[in-house]
């Protein structure tokens, strides 16, 4: 059953761990490069249902600074994939008006994928629909070591170090902090991601492999963050304090 969302509740930004296509190809008995094709296609069906649903931005861990340890077959697989995709969706991307980014640290990525990646994301920049965010070669460590050197480098002293100075010059900084992060495969942490943007998003973990996550159980974590009271650290005085709420 399909659930019908809250329009004035609506994450802006949402973010997901994609988990599980190894598992997914080894229950099979296919080869994990399968199961990242397969990836590739969920993503497809996730980003239409949430710019069906009015998300504004949809971050995807694509590719963790810590994958670089994998086999060289299996990184070189990721990165094929992940060219090819992009040169096939760009007409998409134009016509659904999708911009396109990348976050992480790129000196490790080839040249031609460099190229592209920054091909993509010229073409689109000017589009004003939603924004896919890919996380590639990203650890959240990472990302704010890299900021911190730039601010260093930039002669701040010390009264100039602020959490504003600071979000400005990560990788996100033109982006608002992620309202719902999603992990699939049931695991239950963050693993280096959004670590700094994450301080107050709500979490939905399923165990749910990434191949198998449907557009419906991607609209069961919006309605269920829906559900749910942010405070951000506050409380709310109308329910705890009743006579808060009756002055005038």
């Amino acid at each position: 059953m399909e659930r019908i969302l809250k329009e004035q509740n609506m994450p802006k930004h949402i973010a997901v761990i994609m988990d599980g296509n190894g598992r997914w190809a080894k229950m099979r008995g296919l080869p994990r490069s399968e199961g990242h094709k397969r990836g590739v296609e969920r993503l497809r069906e996730i980003l239409e249902a949430a710019k069906e649903a009015g998300v504004e931005v949809l971050s995807v861990y694509a590719f963790s600074i810590e994958n670089w340890m994998r086999p060289e077959q299996e990184i070189s697989v990721i990165m094929n994939l992940l060219e090819t995709a992009l040169k096939k969706d760009l007409l998409t991307f134009m016509k659904e008006k999708v911009r396109f980014k990348v976050i992480g640290n790129r000196q490790r990525l080839s040249p031609e994928t460099r190229g592209i990646i920054e091909a993509v994301e010229e073409q689109t920049a000017g589009n004003n629909g939603i924004t896919l965010q890919c996380a590639l070669s990203y650890g959240g460590r990472d990302e704010v070591i890299r900021a911190v050197k730039k601010l260093m480098a930039s002669g701040a002293d010390q009264e100039a170090v602020t959490e504003e100075s600071l979000s400005a010059l990560l990788d996100t900084s033109d982006m608002p902090d992620p309202d719902l992060i999603i992990r699939t495969s049931g695991e239950q942490r963050l693993s280096n991601f959004l670590l700094w943007q994450s301080a107050y998003s709500e979490f939905y973990f399923t165990s749910t492999l990434w191949p198998d996550f449907t557009k419906e159980e991607f609209l069961e974590a919006i309605h269920e963050y829906q559900s749910r009271s942010r405070r951000f650290g506050a409380v709310d005085t109308s329910e705890e304090y009743p006579a808060f709420a009756e002055r005038p």
